[in-house]
Formats: C-alpha cells, structure tokens, sequence
C-alpha cells in the first residue's frame, strides 16, 4: 500500500467515525450536524480557492486549498455513503487507460 493512499483511508477513517461516533466541537461534526447543503457549499468554496491559487502561481497556499478540498470531498463521500475503496478502485481503472490516446475529430469549420 503506498503511503499516500494510507493517508486517504486514515483521513477516511477518522471523517467515518466523527459520523457515527459525534464529538462536541469537532469541525466535522458539525458539517455533518449541518447537512449535504453545508457540506457542498464548503467543497465550492474549496474548489474556487484552489483555482485561485493556481491562477496565482501560488504553491504554497495552492497545497494548503487542495489539502482542504480533498478532506471536504472525503466528507462529501461519508455523507453519501459513497467506500473510498470505490474512489480507489475507478482511480486504478482509469490508471489502465493512461497512454491509450483518443483519436481528435476533425472538424471543418469553413461548412
């Protein structure tokens, strides 16, 4: 198991428990608390911050954003009842087909 993927079923883990074990003052419990809406609207949030900082050229802040985007759509997943081995395993599908070029169309934009 590589280390980053450890690191995902950690994070996993422990957004899996604050659900189903709730812990007073717990940021994630509270966006449980508050529901899918709250839920979606801080991974917007997140999503926008990270294209700003990629925009800027900043990397710095641009690790932080995406660090933060990912621990939000790891709650979105536990939300929606969605196994990060199912992330996991359509991440490794997709892995097979790196390499395997799609033919472009052409188009004639003078007709």
């Amino acid at each position: 198991m590589t280390e980053s993927k450890k690191i995902l079923e950690e994070l996993y883990g422990v957004v899996t428990d604050r659900k189903a074990n709730p812990e007073e003052g717990s940021y994630t419990c509270y966006l449980f608390d508050k529901g899918l809406d709250k839920i979606l609207k801080k991974v917007g949030e997140e999503c926008a911050e990270t294209i700003i900082a990629a925009k800027n050229k900043d990397n710095e802040e641009l690790k932080n954003e995406i660090c933060d985007l990912i621990y939000h759509l790891t709650v979105l997943m536990v939300e929606n009842g969605l196994p990060l081995e199912d992330v996991m395993e359509e991440l490794d599908a997709r892995s097979a087909k790196i390499g395997n070029l799609k033919k472009m169309k052409v188009v004639d934009r003078n007709t």
